[in-house]
């Protein structure tokens, strides 16, 4: 059965983390969002966090060494803090050096458990387990946003006992549970059986003295939870839906609870009595389209934010004309010249003083005309890539109900993701497309993969593309010998580095092929940054049909 927690439960446990671990050794964070789970590696031991829903666990677990997958993260902790009266975990790391302080943030609200890896003092998110939509969604490079702070009263754990009567007095026993969950804080379904007691079925003096003793347990809960109060852990187990599910607190509320160590031993003793999992999917199978997942609402962020950033065309066209209205009043080499618009009130127009008014009008409409294509193309770019992300979220979601097989799983992921598919080979840091005359194109994963695959994954004449100024994937078309390559299969070649480009959504992107020998990366100069000589350019419209189309 899937794993309950409520605030009271995640206060008591920070306080346990905090005594155990403060001090403690981090050497390293691991996200697999396949299994969606989040392992903190100590020198000490492993912290387990399983964050799906349907079955969740946290663990503490013998120490393991870092994987090439997880993020180094050298630290001690610092603190392990629980927002009041909300289900979210703080863990604050000290990092060496003078480098920035890390938090590691769990979040077990609704069902959108998550976590983030966020840094220094404004929380800027460096890593999410789950990417999602929303409002509140946690997003790379953005700071971190808390939920909105509880309304409910007690939160600092003052509700004397007039005003917790004035909550559940007036209100009809089958109503009393939903008004004490809706008003008092650090109530929650796990507790609040314990404190309305026979409050919940009858009134008369038997509701009132059941009343009060439930003021005198939630004075225990919340001295719990704001660490006054000594915590007694425990376990019990109960039917909830027709099976038998675990429940640790920190409290022993059911008579049949069993006292346990500590809430961690409470949580792998539940965890243990879970019952067995849908046949397993490879980890790693998982963890790949979880990956897809995420680059999609990625995509999906990065063009919503070029969609906002878009010119509007009206004005850009308004300042075209303006300038050609008023060619004999504009002197050349100028950088901003006050000009009467159609009305006749005064305008203040910025030029480019290296080109001559004209060709700033000109500038004008074209940079219109991309505005308006963008404006057009890219609210379907957005569909897409969220129509994909959350199509890749479902199949992942079908996998752990176990209604969809490794077969069908695997069939989703590029030739190239060979250990996702469950070979030896590593993972390939470009994608494998084939042109229409049968050559391979190949095109990066990225700034921090570009470089790689144009010094060690192409040959020094195959033909090298980058879409010129504007940001986006190195592609290398294999090619051998002094000809050029068919001018078709360059012309494809070329629509890819355009389609992996920032200037996806123009009509016409000019794009630069040289070969590759004549690509050479500077030193110390940045990932995917390279001088480029002998470079020829072309031409192309950016298709998503032929990118479909060229696919492996």
């Amino acid at each position: 059965m899937p794993l309950v927690l409520d605030s009271v439960l995640i206060a008591a446990l920070a306080r346990e983390l905090e005594a155990r671990l403060h001090g403690a050794r981090l050497r390293a964070v691991r996200l697999e969002r396949g299994s969606r789970a989040l392992s903190l590696l100590f020198r000490e031991g492993t912290l387990r966090f399983g964050l799906d829903p349907e079955r969740g666990s946290i663990a503490w677990q013998g120490p393991v060494d870092p994987e090439p997958g997880d993020r180094p993260l050298a630290s001690r902790l610092r603190a392990a803090t629980a927002l009041a009266d909300d289900r979210v975990l703080v863990l604050s790391f000290t990092r060496t050096r003078g480098a920035p302080t890390v938090d590691v943030i769990v979040e077990w609200i609704s069902n959108r458990w998550n976590a983030v890896v966020a840094e220094g003092p404004e929380r800027i998110v460096r890593q999410v387990l789950i990417e999602r939509a929303g409002e509140r969604a946690p997003r790379s490079g953005h700071p971190w946003r808390p939920p909105d702070p509880s309304t409910r009263a007690g939160v600092d754990g003052e509700l004397d006992l007039g005003r917790w009567r004035a909550l559940l007095a007036p209100v009809a026993p089958d109503r009393r549970q939903r008004a004490l969950l809706a008003g008092a804080a650090w109530t929650s379904p796990i507790n609040a059986r314990s404190l309305l007691g026979g409050a919940a079925r009858a009134d008369g003096p038997e509701a009132e003295r059941a009343i009060d003793a439930g003021h005198q347990l939630w004075l225990e809960l919340a001295r719990i939870a704001l660490g006054s109060g000594a915590p007694r852990p425990s376990l019990w187990t109960h039917d909830r839906g027709g099976e038998r599910a675990a429940q640790p607190y920190p409290l022993p509320l059911d008579p049949g609870a069993e006292p346990a160590p500590s809430l961690l031993d409470a949580f792998s003793r539940a965890a243990a009595l879970q019952p067995d999992a849908p046949p397993d999917v490879p980890a790693a199978l998982l963890d790949a389209l979880a990956e897809r997942a995420v680059r999609a609402w990625a995509r999906a962020e990065s063009l919503r934010r070029e969609l906002a950033e878009a010119p509007d065309p009206a004005a850009l066209r308004g300042r075209g004309d303006l300038l050609l209205a008023h060619l004999a009043d504009v002197p050349r080499g100028v950088e901003r010249v006050k000009l009467s618009d159609f009305e006749g009130a005064l305008v203040d127009v910025e030029l480019d003083p290296k080109r001559s008014p004209q060709e700033n009008a000109s500038d004008s409409y074209e940079r219109a005309a991309r505005a308006e294509r963008a404006r057009t193309r890219l609210p379907g770019l957005i569909a897409e890539a969220e129509g994909e992300a959350r199509r890749i979220e479902a199949l992942i979601e079908g996998a752990r109900a176990g209604d969809d097989g490794v077969q069908e799983l695997r069939a989703e992921l590029p030739a190239t993701d060979e250990e996702a598919r469950g070979t030896d080979a590593p993972a390939l840091p470009y994608r494998v497309y084939k042109s229409s005359g049968g050559l391979e194109i190949r095109v990066g994963r990225g700034a921090r993969h570009n470089d790689d695959l144009t010094f060690h994954h192409s040959a020094p004449d195959d033909v090298w593309l980058h879409a010129r100024h504007a940001a986006g994937a190195h592609v290398v078309l294999r090619w051998h010998g002094d000809a050029n390559p068919p001018a078709r299969d360059l012309a494809e070649a070329a629509t890819l580095a355009a389609l992996h480009s920032k200037a996806r959504t123009s009509g016409s992107v000019p794009v630069d092929w040289t070969r590759r020998k004549y690509v050479r990366k500077p030193r110390k100069s940045p990932p995917g940054q390279v001088l480029v000589e002998r470079a020829k350019t072309l031409f192309v419209a950016p298709n998503p049909e032929l990118e479909e189309r060229l696919r492996v």
